[in-house]
């Protein structure tokens, strides 16, 4: 066990943890990672949307779900993103194909939906300081892609989850302005985005705790994951608001949307890397640390 494990985390040294966060961030060239996911993401971005909004929709309209997606893409990305998403998405759902076309199909976007999740592993990984160890590399590939296809049905429940207490405080919201004071209209959207806050630091509490091959706390994993959290939901809003002002896109023309994706999945990606250093950091000093899986072993430094 960590010699540290008794110290207390205090916020009066929360500025040295992040000094260090930063160090171990930079070390690791999160640029070059955060291009490659972003390469994976282009791929694996209309398979992880037609999937998602399949799979909720079994439970939920699927317009609804399809008009969050696409409102969520144009807050940040703006509307022609939007508009490119959504005609890419359409164009593979409304194909005429026989059954092994389908089938096909089926198995292309479940390969390439997760391929942007066996990035973000592998990056993990070179954050903490492991590998995967060679033997049963078949195993563990089925493995990875089992799991990486879970993230994207957890990530389609939470986004259930979302549009279903969204509704819930449309309707109260309705009844406010029709019974209660004004200013509970300001409680209800604090409401609104602690709900997000919180299902955003699940998702990512998830990814700490499950992809990469490693043991790790749980104490450890919820405080960074409410921390890159925190910083992915402040850079979110900045991002659009960049996106919205300068349009980087403008300057290539029908590539445009494309570009917008890439950085901001690049941008996302940059953000969960220095969450994965603060949680590394933080395990390093006042946890027990980090450890390969049994399935892995550690990188020499």
């Amino acid at each position: 066990m960590n010699a540290t494990t008794t110290n207390k985390f205090s916020l009066t040294i929360l500025w040295k943890l992040l000094s260090k966060t930063y160090a171990a961030w930079i070390a690791k060239d999160p640029f070059q990672l955060s291009a490659a996911v972003s390469y994976y993401a282009l791929f694996s971005f209309p398979a992880l949307l037609i999937i998602v909004i399949q799979t909720v929709g079994v439970f939920y309209e699927k317009d609804s779900v399809r008009s969050k997606i696409m409102n969520e893409i144009s807050a940040v990305l703006g509307k022609d993103a939007a508009l490119a998403t959504q005609s890419i998405i359409q164009n593979v759902v409304d194909q005429d194909q026989n059954i092994i076309a389908i089938t096909i199909g089926i198995a292309t976007l479940l390969y390439g939906a997760t391929g942007m999740f066996i990035a973000l592993q592998k990056s993990l990984n070179s954050f903490w300081n492991v590998k995967p160890k060679p033997k049963n590399e078949w195993l563990k590939m089925l493995r990875d892609r089992v799991f990486s296809l879970g993230l994207i049905l957890v990530i389609g429940f939470l986004l259930l989850t979302s549009l279903i207490l969204t509704a819930i405080l449309t309707a109260l919201s309705d009844y406010i302005h029709t019974y209660l004071p004004d200013f509970m209209i300001g409680v209800f959207q604090v409401i609104n985005f602690i709900i997000s806050l919180g299902l955003i630091t699940i998702l990512f509490a998830l990814m700490f705790k499950y992809l990469p091959d490693v043991n790790i706390q749980w104490r450890t994993v919820w405080l960074g994951a409410i921390v890159t959290a925190l910083l992915f939901t402040l850079g979110k809003s900045a991002l659009g608001i960049y996106f919205g002002k300068t349009n980087p896109g403008s300057a290539f023309g029908a590539a445009g949307s494309v570009i917008l994706i890439l950085l901001w999945v690049s941008y996302s990606s940059l953000i969960l890397f220095f969450g994965a250093a603060f949680t590394q950091e933080y395990a390093k000093h006042y946890g027990d640390g980090i450890a390969p899986a049994s399935y892995a072993e550690k990188l020499s430094v």
